[in-house]
């Protein structure tokens, strides 16, 4: 029998937490140091050779940060079903903590207050309003390929992405990156700067069509944040479902 929309619906809001997880660390690397802009207007009249500079000047300033912390804003859009988008794109407003090699904090604002730890090795994923922690091994098939070289400092883009031009003018290039090996993601975006390679927008489409945007602000880089910041303290009488065990077995 068919999944109805309503089983999807609920399939989708459970899997959102995961998901906004799995792609933060990329979407993270990419986005240091960024302003956030459309890639509407880029026009297709672009040079030879474009995609390979453009994608070198990125990598140079990927590889110039240690860490970064910012307040962000991150929109989910959803796959349809039946002509109906299964969750509403509503933006969900946080703070994110950052550093190589794949550490990272993400604290998400109430109405849904949540928070995802990772120490490179281990992702914890605190729901506050279920009172649940997931633990997941981060060398699983979570964070696959492309992805988990990138969150653990160690990706080379033109390595790693089959890179092509969408779209130019005179200030920005809109990259399309699509990963040489499988990966949990469908594809990458990433608008840039020509001049200096910073990343003005950034995208993160998954396997079933669903797209992750994020917005930074008061972006700092390189504050050598304590290492606690990657530790989750597990509260009293939530429940534990520990997924990085049951892999070990």
């Amino acid at each position: 029998m068919n999944p109805s929309v309503q089983q999807r619906r609920s399939w989708t809001v459970k899997a959102n937490r995961l998901r906004k997880a799995l792609f933060a660390g990329v979407m993270v690397v990419f986005a240091a140091g960024a302003a956030w802009s459309q890639a509407g207007g880029a026009k297709p009249a672009c040079e030879a050779g474009l995609a390979q500079q453009a994608a070198r000047k990125v990598q140079t300033r990927y590889e110039g940060i240690r860490d970064l912390r910012a307040d962000f804003e991150q929109t989910n859009t959803s796959a349809t079903f039946e002509g109906e988008a299964l969750m509403k794109p509503e933006p969900r407003p946080g703070k994110v903590v950052f550093a190589k090699p794949g550490k990272m904090r993400w604290t998400y604002a109430p109405p849904e207050p949540s928070v995802v730890v990772s120490d490179g090795k281990t992702l914890w994923i605190h729901d506050i309003q279920a009172q649940t922690v997931t633990r997941l091994a981060v060398t699983e098939g979570y964070l696959t390929g492309a992805a988990l070289q990138f969150l653990l400092g160690d990706g080379k883009i033109l390595e790693s992405f089959r890179v092509s031009v969408v779209g130019c003018d005179a200030k920005a290039v809109t990259l399309d990156l699509l990963p040489r090996e499988d990966a949990s993601y469908e594809r990458l975006g990433l608008v840039a700067d020509r001049a200096t390679g910073s990343v003005l927008a950034t995208s993160v489409t998954d396997l079933f069509g669903n797209q992750t945007r994020i917005r930074f602000e008061r972006l700092e880089v390189n504050l050598n944040p304590n290492p606690d910041t990657f530790v989750l303290a597990i509260p009293e009488g939530v429940e534990v479902i520990d997924y990085a065990e049951s892999r070990t077995r």
